[in-house]
């Protein structure tokens, strides 16, 4: 093959690649600010308080909220999205919307039943409510693997195939 057209291909390639993590991580930032904008005004009408999940970090770190708030916004809008990109995408099943919102349901299951009981708030957020509170939160992270995966939208095609895509 001609160098130039494999130069070209590569680089095709790399432009899928950077677009496709940019798809992810903006699907992260959309699920991160929804999620916390679900979390603050939704879920107190629902369950009558609100969950603010930077404060209950802070909490496992010395108390410092600001320090909660960065490893918060870390998390949503670029560890979990590479994760889900990077690590579990291609093991779950169905569409990219049903793939986040499973991985929405795995974020969920951990923080229910390992973050929330060392902050204090118990398994399945037994002391600030239980299951109404569970599934407050619950819905919101469903809404945040929705949004991550909608946006994120395929991240496996065929490489031949993008390559061989007339411009």
């Amino acid at each position: 093959m001609n160098p130039l057209i494999k130069s070209f291909h590569l680089t095709q390639k790399v432009f899928a690649m950077e677009s496709k993590l940019s798809k992810t991580i903006i699907g992260g930032l959309a699920g991160f600010w929804m999620m916390s904008l679900i979390m603050k005004y939704t879920v107190p009408m629902m369950v009558g308080q609100s969950i603010n999940f930077a404060a209950l970090l802070g909490s496992l770190i010395g108390g410092v909220y600001e320090i909660g708030l960065v490893i918060h916004v870390l998390l949503g809008v670029l560890v979990f999205p590479l994760v889900y990109a990077c690590l579990l995408f291609r093991f779950l099943p169905g569409v990219p919307l049903v793939k986040g919102l499973l991985f929405g349901q795995m974020l969920w299951l951990i923080t229910a039943t390992m973050v929330m009981p060392m902050t204090g708030i118990g398994f399945f957020m037994t002391e600030i409510g239980g299951i109404k509170v569970a599934l407050a939160a619950l819905v919101s992270y469903w809404i945040y693997g929705a949004l991550l995966g909608g946006i994120a939208g395929n991240l496996h095609t065929n490489q031949r195939n993008i390559a061989e895509r007339p411009a």
